[in-house]
């Protein structure tokens, strides 16, 4: 009976990704996939690339009562949820035009797997310097 209850326990309760070693309890976390970067080896550099191609496709230059492209630097604080979708937190920059291209860039992020800790769902934060 000792050794039904031993090993129900211990297979009951595992997770993914979480490994115990002695008194050291390692946890691993794994990044959000961008749609399309599912079956890549490297899923990181796919994120980036396709994180980059949005910015691209995506982000409208604001123009100055002269017709001319204002352009600055900004910073997004920002983070993908437990249900894959991106929160902006913060956008912060020395151009008004400039952060409200952002904002209006961020709201066409695509949904995307959410990152998971231990296995389960989490939310991952990103800062994101951006020059414009």
């Amino acid at each position: 009976m000792f050794c039904f209850f031993l090993f129900t326990g211990t297979f009951a309760f595992a997770q993914d990704d979480v490994d115990v070693k002695g008194n050291t309890v390692t946890v691993r976390e794994k990044a959000p996939v961008w749609p399309g970067c599912e079956s890549s080896d490297d899923q990181k550099t796919c994120f980036n690339q396709k994180l980059m191609e949005h910015v691209k496709n995506n982000y409208k230059y604001p123009r100055n009562d002269k017709g001319e492209f204002i352009r600055g630097k900004v910073v997004v604080k920002m983070h993908v949820d437990e249900e894959g979708k991106t929160v902006v937190t913060s956008v912060k920059g020395d151009q008004k035009p400039v952060i409200a291209a952002v904002e209006d860039m961020l709201k066409k992020m695509p949904v995307m797997t959410p990152g998971t800790r231990g296995g389960s769902p989490t939310k991952i934060s990103y800062t994101l310097p951006l020059n414009l």
